[in-house]
């Protein structure tokens, strides 16, 4: 269970002023429901993801944690990059108390990196960070796992692996994840939130979520165009 208490979360403009991502949000993520998240570039979706692993703090309010749950998944990684593909694998195996050899065998299986995995994680482009990021954090068995946009990388093939994995992992576990691909929301969601103007709002039907989504950005373009 994942519950949010009166959270309010916000970042100073360089102009002035501030950049409200929550405000005096309360909402629970139960287990068991995979949810989709939606917004706007700049609407605070990786900072949520980030604020439900731990990794940030709100500004106000609490953030209530019962299970295990991944670091966000997405294109930054989560890997430190002066350490091999290979060492990075090994180091959090043991910080989750996992054998060092099955985690690495699934990661090299499943990340098709081949002989990169024994280069420096810092010479590789995003997306094989990716790969990298999203085949450890797969290797491991987590209760909540926070997926940002990171299954968009890779061709066909590594697509298909990566669904196949949400498969079978949420048969145990709950998918929070964030994307902007309707169709992927559709095959993995149960339910939907949408990320606007400092409030996330919950849709019990994800095809609702998206329909919301979509009206707010087309009322979004329409404003540029007229203030262009």
């Amino acid at each position: 269970m994942i519950i949010f208490d009166n959270v309010s979360k916000a970042y100073p403009r360089p102009g002035g002023g501030k950049k409200i991502i929550l405000e005096n949000f309360t909402a629970t993520f139960p287990p068991g429901i995979n949810i989709g998240i939606l917004g706007r570039n700049g609407a605070g979706k990786s900072t949520l993801m980030s604020m439900i692993s731990g990794s940030e703090m709100p500004d106000s309010g609490r953030i209530l944690r019962d299970g295990k749950i991944s670091w966000p998944l997405g294109f930054n990684g989560g890997v430190h990059g002066k350490l091999t593909g290979a060492q990075n694998t090994r180091f959090i195996a043991d910080i989750y108390g996992k054998p060092r050899n099955k985690v690495l065998d699934f990661v090299t299986e499943f990340s098709e990196l081949g002989p990169y995995l024994d280069m420096p994680v810092r010479t590789y482009s995003a997306g094989m960070r990716a790969r990298l990021a999203f085949g450890i954090c797969m290797a491991i068995e987590f209760e909540y796992y926070l997926i940002d946009e990171v299954i968009a990388v890779g061709d066909s093939i590594f697509k298909k692996k990566c669904k196949e994995v949400f498969e079978q992992r949420r048969e145990n576990a709950s998918l929070l994840l964030v994307s902007h691909s309707a169709g992927l929301l559709r095959s993995f969601c149960d339910i939907g939130g949408v990320m606007n103007n400092g409030k996330l709002t919950f849709f019990n039907d994800i095809e609702e979520a998206i329909q919301v989504h979509e009206e707010i950005l087309r009322s979004s373009s329409a404003a540029q165009r007229r203030s262009a």
